[in-house]
């Protein structure tokens, strides 16, 4: 299933390389009109939300349907609520945020493409939360097809065997979490203060032995020790940074829906293991074509269920 998501992942935000390499000379664009097009399942979609995506689909120079594309935007939103999957502001604007890094652009000037190309910065966050929440959406629905939540570790092991395959290996981290608490109430007041001191903690993390003893003379700050994870079972959002920190250190500091935040790598180790060998077969068990034709059957499925109704 990892693979599913790194792969829904990268399709939905290789989106502005061309637009953002270039120098972007448009005005901005007056704001759109909006008068109700589509109801989707009592869900509005207006003229302007078309016009929108419209606006996106030229910056990305992809040739598309945008009345299509919003409508089955709101069939995956209204289809990951039911499932129960939410992404919250912070979740978003946080992914909002490493895209305007990757691309090498201050948040102010991805505000300005957007505005410029006439997308609107809110219009791409609502598709950022789309794409991040239908990922779960799929990746529950392929390990329910795939039988993947009822799989036991020796029936992993017996498939890897039965193939001609090795037990396979896996690395296993043990990991602590760091929480700066930041309240919803004042997360507008107090979220910049809070990352500063997450990132001042972060620079001298030496290793999970010393954490709490650093936290001790800092308010509201939770240190919980998450013990081992294996590789595969790594939450999809900080995976790659884990991979990517040396042991004794700690990835970079990220906003969430509980305030700022990162995560210390106490150790690692390969292990090979019956349930190493289980998350192993199920992480590789989909590739980009199964996770785009598992999308559109999906997709498909929803809208013969969906009343659909133009204005």
């Amino acid at each position: 299933m990892l693979s599913m998501r790194k792969y829904l992942f990268s399709a939905g935000f290789a989106l502005l390389v061309a637009a953002t390499s270039a120098s972007i000379t448009m005005t901005t664009l007056p704001a759109f009109a909006s008068q109700i097009k589509y109801v989707v399942n009592n869900v509005p979609i207006t003229t302007g939300d078309i016009q929108h995506r419209a606006a996106f689909l030229r910056l990305q120079r992809r040739k598309g349907d945008a009345a299509n594309e919003m409508i089955e935007q709101t069939l995956r939103l209204a289809e990951a609520k039911r499932l129960g999957i939410r992404i919250s502001d912070a979740q978003v604007d946080a992914a909002y945020q490493r895209f305007a890094t990757t691309n090498k652009m201050q948040l102010k000037q991805l505000d300005g493409v957007m505005a410029q190309s006439g997308v609107g910065k809110q219009h791409f966050k609502e598709f950022i939360r789309a794409q991040m929440a239908w990922n779960q959406a799929l990746t529950a629905r392929h390990r329910s097809e795939s039988g993947g939540g009822a799989m036991t570790e020796q029936d992993a092991v017996r498939r890897m065997l039965d193939k001609g395959g090795a037990k396979p290996t896996a690395m296993e981290y043990m990991l602590q979490q760091v929480i700066f608490v930041v309240p919803a109430a004042e997360r507008s007041a107090t979220l910049a203060k809070r990352k500063r001191e997450a990132d001042a903690m972060r620079a001298r993390f030496n290793g999970c032995g010393t954490s709490r003893e650093f936290a001790k003379g800092l308010i509201d700050v939770t240190v919980r020790d998450l013990g081992r994870v294996l590789a595969p079972q790594l939450p999809p959002e900080w995976a790659d940074q884990i991979k990517a920190t040396k042991v004794g250190g700690a990835t970079p500091t990220r906003q969430t829906d509980r305030g700022v935040e990162f995560i210390g790598i106490c150790s690692s180790r390969e292990v090979s293991d019956d349930k190493a060998a289980q998350m192993v077969f199920q992480s590789e068990g989909s590739t980009g074509k199964d996770a785009d034709d598992l999308s559109k059957k999906y997709v498909e499925e929803l809208r013969k269920k969906a009343r659909i109704v133009e204005r």
